[in-house]
């Protein structure tokens, strides 16, 4: 646990000390404030709750988690310090944990950052608290599963572009193997009932959308944090090969 700990402390400080994710955060808040209030038409719906706040987090996500995720071990490979790295007395594992819980505390970072509009709508009216909690929880999860994804395919390559693009594939079709207007496609086709069943139970944005209605599901969590331990395992066993 110590050697994950340093790990983060030192993620988190070279983080914090680059303009990057100051510019990260900048435009996190300006997309969901937009998407929120101009696309979503939060005020034109006169009504107290967030559905509009979180339902565009699955598609921001796609773009955002993987820009915090292609560095993370393809910076070290480009930079020849992955080698530095195996040479410290810093398992595989806690490595792989240690940048991922960074990246995950600083994208939980940027989620608390979108309170005020939180705020905005209990001065505005008296919104249900359990969509909003669940609401966050599942966003969060989400968070996690994307960057877990995105921290796999930084460990397969050197160049953060290509590790860009293949994370941003991926959890675009998780979230569209699910999505309504696929699903309605597939049962046009005639897709048997298991198979929608099936891509429903594989789709981020089935299991998300409980969450974001208020409904607290272990299934919905067990899910996401699959996810995350599959991705984790895979960047694992990735970066064992590479070592060996």
């Amino acid at each position: 646990m110590k050697n994950i700990m340093t790990i983060i402390r030192r993620e988190l400080g070279s983080t914090f000390t680059s303009a990057v994710a100051y510019v990260f955060l900048v435009i996190f808040l300006a997309l969901v404030g937009f998407f929120t209030f101009m696309i979503g038409g939060f005020f034109l719906r006169n009504e107290a709750d967030l559905s509009s706040f979180f339902f565009w987090f699955p598609w921001l996500f796609i773009l955002l988690v993987p820009a915090v995720g292609m560095r993370q071990w393809a910076e070290e490979r480009r930079q020849g310090t992955l080698e530095l790295l195996f040479t410290m007395p810093v398992s595989v594992t806690e490595a792989v944990l240690g940048k991922f819980l960074a990246g995950w505390i600083f994208l939980g970072i940027a989620l608390a950052l979108t309170c005020p509009i939180v705020f905005t709508v209990c001065y505005l009216g008296d919104p249900d608290a359990g969509p909003v909690v669940t609401g966050y929880a599942g966003s969060f999860l989400l968070a996690g599963a994307y960057l877990a994804i995105s921290g796999m395919t930084s460990a397969f390559t050197r160049n953060q572009i290509v590790s860009f693009i293949t994370s941003t594939v991926l959890c675009l079709l998780l979230v569209l193997i699910g999505f309504p207007p696929v699903t309605d496609l597939l049962l046009k086709w005639g897709a048997p009932a298991g198979v929608l069943d099936f891509s429903a139970d594989l789709s981020v944005f089935y299991h998300f959308t409980g969450m974001q209605r208020g409904v607290f599901d272990l299934r919905d969590i067990v899910y996401f944090l699959s996810l995350m331990v599959l991705a984790l395992a895979v960047t694992g066993i990735a970066l064992k090969n590479r070592r060996g």
